[in-house]
């Protein structure tokens, strides 16, 4: 089981993108908890992106448009940090 530790951004895109919505709040703590026990589970989509302001990091699949940006803690590999929840397009877009 990992451990999970969101940052500042993650917490300010959350609440941003999220809150209130009920469909993603249920989607998106359903993905946290998926990534708890498996980030690589398949639903997931994990892979390796390069964003604007965190360099190289993983993506998490919450729904068609939006992503969770994650990486291992470099000291613990059983600590993941969630950097910021976002999207493939708009203003809420972290790709490059």
């Amino acid at each position: 089981m990992y451990v999970q530790f969101s940052t500042p951004t993650f917490d300010k895109a959350y609440k941003k993108i999220i809150k209130g919505d009920l469909e993603k709040e249920k989607r998106t703590k359903k993905a946290i908890k998926l990534m708890r026990t498996d980030p690589f589970y398949p639903s997931l989509k994990s892979h390796k992106v390069k964003t604007r302001n965190f360099g190289e990091k993983w993506s998490s699949w919450i729904t068609g448009d939006l992503r969770i940006i994650w990486d291992f803690d470099p000291e613990e590999k059983m600590r993941i940090m969630l950097f910021v929840i976002v999207t493939h397009t708009g203003t809420h877009r972290e790709y490059k």
